[in-house]
């Protein structure tokens, strides 16, 4: 078997290489894909094969698909009008090669999801179905990670900001849903599976304050602010006005329980409970 990991000089492609060698699958069977690969040469020094793989080239997607057996589809890091796009362009190598089974990393809730983020995921989902490819869907709730990069500028200001209300938040970490990933591409029988990913302890923005005061010690509220007042906060701190409203947006879906799963899919693959929030948080500050 060989496995390619779109993304791995991301850090869920990484840690999926890697929970991919601890289940055993020799290095030389992995084929660890970017765009700029000489972030993951230490990855080739340890025997797995990197390969040149940009969405927007569909040359080097065939060649970096060259070979492959089964594909781990990490959804792209690019502005969100072209991740449709890129998708495509990345099934359409992975059918050209042969590939026998595509698993990709979509979102909770992804039919029914309203926001412009979950409606890229449902389109890229459909265009599988509709290229017949066997596939499998990892439809990944947020990350923990999301919200522990943010305990710097949490600490100075003693508050998270957002416009999810109180909506429930299934959020796992990123070696939770990579060791899932590295589950399915190992054993047999997902293929036309869908799997709604979260952690086993879903939690409000309120809550996530709560439990960082607890856990650190310090007072930390949570301020609700308007989809608008959210974007325009985002923007005032440097993000581009694009992404803060797809941001605000996302926040949004969130107070939908838009990324609110209790099927315990991701738990159940990893088997072992999902890694909690407060302890996500104790190693964040370490």
């Amino acid at each position: 078997m060989s496995v390619v990991v779109t993304g791995a000089t991301g850090q869920l492609g990484r840690l999926a290489v890697e929970a991919l060698l601890r289940r055993g699958v020799p290095a030389s069977r992995i084929i660890a894909t970017g765009r700029e690969v000489a972030g993951i040469k230490d990855l080739a020094d340890r025997g797995v094969v990197v390969r040149r793989a940009d969405f927007a080239d569909p040359d080097s997607l065939a060649a970096a698909f060259a070979g492959a057996e089964k594909l781990l589809l990490i959804s792209a890091s690019v502005p969100v009008e072209e991740r449709l796009a890129n998708h495509r362009r990345a099934v359409d190598a992975a059918q050209a090669a042969g590939v026998s089974l595509v698993a990709y990393t979509s979102t909770t809730r992804a039919d029914s999801a309203a926001t412009i983020i979950g409606g890229t995921h449902r389109e890229t989902e459909e265009y599988l179905r509709e290229r017949g490819i066997p596939s499998v869907l990892l439809r990944n709730s947020w990350y923990l990670e999301n919200y522990t990069s943010q305990l710097p500028v949490v600490l100075q200001h003693g508050a998270f900001i957002g416009a999810a209300g109180r909506g429930r938040i299934s959020a796992a970490s990123r070696a939770d849903y990579a060791e899932a990933a590295a589950v399915v591409l190992t054993t047999e029988g997902h293929a036309g599976k869908v799997y709604e990913l979260g952690g086993d302890e879903a939690f409000s923005l309120p809550e996530l304050a709560s439990t960082v005061s607890v856990v650190l010690g310090r007072p930390i509220s949570y301020t609700d602010l308007s989809a608008e007042a959210f974007a325009k906060t985002l923007v005032g701190s440097g993000v581009p006005a694009d992404l803060a409203h797809v941001l605000a947006d996302a926040d949004l879906g969130l107070g939908r329980d838009e990324m609110f799963s209790d099927s315990g899919d991701l738990s159940r693959l990893i088997g072992r409970p999902t890694t909690s929030l407060a302890a996500a948080i104790a190693e964040a500050v370490r």
